[in-house]
């Protein structure tokens, strides 16, 4: 296979996981261990957390809606600080950012797919440089793992999704990318990511 692009999810992949802050934020008030994402996901489509992805509520009016939701849920939670505590996990990691210069040398394009919310002083915003195609959920309405933001991603690259590989750290993300014809490797720990997706593309990148 002849891959042209190589796709990044943001929060959990190009920098520390928001999973892990949300983990950290519910040991530290006595939330029961995934209740948030749980809560998110049977929130579905049209949950506060959703809709401010897709760019339908800006920061400030989620903030209330969704401690109302969560409150409605059985959970009391400082949303403010469930937010700051978010913010201040996605930390670059070297590695990938590395690994990301060296695929634009071999000469394949670069993506970022991430579901995120409008914030101009969000840490990912340092980050567009590095890739050719930046493709933000608040901005395009789209978000994942909707099929359609997987080929809108393509599109602006100009390849088929059977010429990219893709990587994420939430295995339905890239159940969907994969039901599409993407290469998708998931995201635990940065440097076996990076160990299969040497395999993949044929050359180093450590």
């Amino acid at each position: 296979m002849q891959f042209r692009a190589v796709i990044f999810d943001i929060g959990g992949v190009v920098v520390g996981s928001p999973l892990h802050a949300i983990a950290a934020f519910e040991r530290a008030h006595g939330i029961p261990p995934g209740w948030i994402n749980m809560h998110i996901a049977r929130s579905g489509s049209e949950g506060a957390w959703a809709r401010l992805e897709r760019g339908e509520l800006s920061l400030q009016d989620f903030l209330a809606v969704f401690e109302d939701e969560c409150r409605r849920a059985g959970q009391c939670i400082d949303a403010i600080a469930l937010m700051e505590a978010v913010q201040a996990s996605t930390v670059p990691r070297p590695e990938m950012i590395r690994a990301i210069e060296r695929i634009r040398v071999h000469g394949l394009r670069t993506a970022a797919i991430t579901n995120n919310w409008l914030d101009e002083g969000r840490p990912d915003n340092a980050l567009q440089h590095l890739f050719d195609v930046f493709v933000e959920s608040a901005r395009t309405g789209l978000r994942k793992p909707d099929p359609r933001i997987y080929l809108y991603t393509c599109e602006q690259l100009a390849v088929a999704p059977a010429q990219a590989v893709f990587l994420d750290d939430i295995g339905g993300n890239l159940k969907s990318a994969r039901a599409l014809g993407m290469t998708t490797i998931k995201v635990e720990q940065p440097s076996a990511a990076l160990v299969e997706l040497e395999q993949v593309l044929g050359f180093g990148l450590r």
